[in-house]
């Protein structure tokens, strides 16, 4: 830590970021107490507005870039090349919860405002990141803003990517008032020399040992597919049950033994979810024509997870020859783990018990906008508890001092990676 910044004297005000997590939460497309903002519609576009004009409050140069990411830049005093960046994102599934992201992003805002209050002045630029549609609600793949940036989604491949309305995310874009070449966005090696996220963990870990601070150690990782069995419908009444080419059937099989895979696991952050099932014709006096669902198989263990992943794979192939059917296993994405970087977790920890808050290691089982990062900087993640475990509900909840805590060790770890 610089010497003359004593970690215990941060302070952000926990009411001023409540405040703000509130006035957030009112840009929304349903009703309170729920929150849905979707990428780049109204609802969005107004939540973009407001956290543009706190980082302008907070003496911050906004910056944006060809998908949205939006950049709050506090420059640097020594030229020195590679960014210092932190920041999260504002974007929220129908019906969600008002913290989920948003901590990350206006925790950034309070930790520059408290690093300010100080007088600390960063050698290294530090950016406060809001990234572009870290939820995949309308394009159906997560993290596009940080992906882009990481280098891990091929720009044609976001270009083409369409809605349930047929709306291509390039025209959406632009519609938005995106229009720079992608490639200006994307990342190059030592652009950013460290990138640390704060974060609700989502999860009952902290609440459960009465813990202020989760120094994230690994961030697990999605493989996600569509699966779709072909069969040949009918009469629900009039095709006797040997004479069936039930699609549905098979569906459910595989779902049970994704469940059973994921729980006889070796690895204990081992998880299967089917989340989404559509049935054709989806009458209740006809035979299933068609089922198509998605699973979405994470773990910190690539092998782990690649494990399971395959023996899904033959277990639908002997499902469909078994029953006459046609299967398609399609990718949707599949992301490699990663781990936090050494030095940003001994320096949360540092942070954190300089400010006398209780910490430990913890795995993140959801993936959050850093593990892209993660591929063109060293990475670390901060946790703050989450009430009973509970995120993307309207019922989430992060008390405020919570809220400051995360915010006051973030400026702390930032004074610490940006001098």
């Amino acid at each position: 830590m610089p010497p003359l910044l004593d970690p215990a004297a941060l302070t952000v005000d926990a009411g001023q970021l409540q405040a703000q997590v509130d006035a957030l939460a009112e840009f929304s497309s349903t009703p309170a107490p729920g929150v849905t903002r979707v990428l780049f519609t109204d609802a969005d576009m107004a939540g973009r507005r407001y956290v543009k004009s706190l980082m302008r409050a907070a003496g911050l140069d906004v910056l944006e870039d060809a998908v949205g990411n939006i950049f709050g830049r506090w420059h640097g005093t020594a030229g020195l090349h590679g960014r210092v960046g932190t920041g999260s994102h504002c974007d929220a599934i129908p019906d969600a919860g008002k913290y989920d992201g948003v901590v990350g992003v206006l925790g950034g805002i309070a930790a520059a405002r408290a690093l300010q209050a100080v007088g600390f002045s960063p050698r290294r630029t530090i950016d406060i990141v809001m990234f572009t549609s870290e939820e995949p609600t309308r394009f159906g793949i997560g993290c596009c803003g940080s992906r882009l940036l990481g280098g891990a989604l091929d720009a044609d491949a976001l270009a083409r990517l369409t809605d349930a309305d047929g709306v291509s995310f390039d025209a959406a874009r632009r519609a938005a008032g995106y229009s720079a070449d992608y490639a200006s966005a994307t990342l190059k090696p030592g652009d950013y020399a460290a990138f640390v996220e704060l974060h609700v963990e989502q999860g009952p870990v902290l609440e459960r040992e009465g813990l202020d601070i989760g120094v994230v150690s690994a961030i697990a990782a999605p493989a996600s597919f569509s699966v779709t069995f072909r069969g040949e419908g009918g009469h629900a009444g009039t095709v006797l049950m040997g004479e069936r080419r039930d699609a549905l059937v098979p569906a459910a099989a595989l779902t049970c033994y994704a469940e059973e895979l994921a729980c006889g696991s070796d690895s204990p952050d081992s998880v299967a979810t089917v989340g989404m099932l559509q049935v054709h014709p989806g009458a209740v006096n006809s035979i299933p024509r068609t089922a198509t669902f998605t699973l979405d198989v994470r773990d910190t263990s690539l092998a782990a997870r690649g494990g399971i992943v395959e023996a899904l794979k033959r277990r639908a192939q002997e499902l469909a020859k078994e029953r006459r059917l046609e299967c398609a296993f399609d990718v949707i994405n599949e992301d490699p783990p990663a781990d936090a970087d050494a030095d940003i977790m001994a320096a949360v920890e540092e942070s954190a018990a300089a400010q006398r808050l209780r910490s430990r290691r913890i795995v993140s089982r959801a993936y959050h906008d850093a593990l892209f990062m993660a591929r063109v900087a060293p990475m670390g993640m901060i946790f703050v508890p989450s009430k009973d475990g509970v995120s993307h509900r309207p019922d989430e909840y992060t008390s405020p001092q919570e809220m400051a805590n995360g915010a006051q060790v973030l400026a702390a770890t930032l004074a610490r990676l940006a001098a």
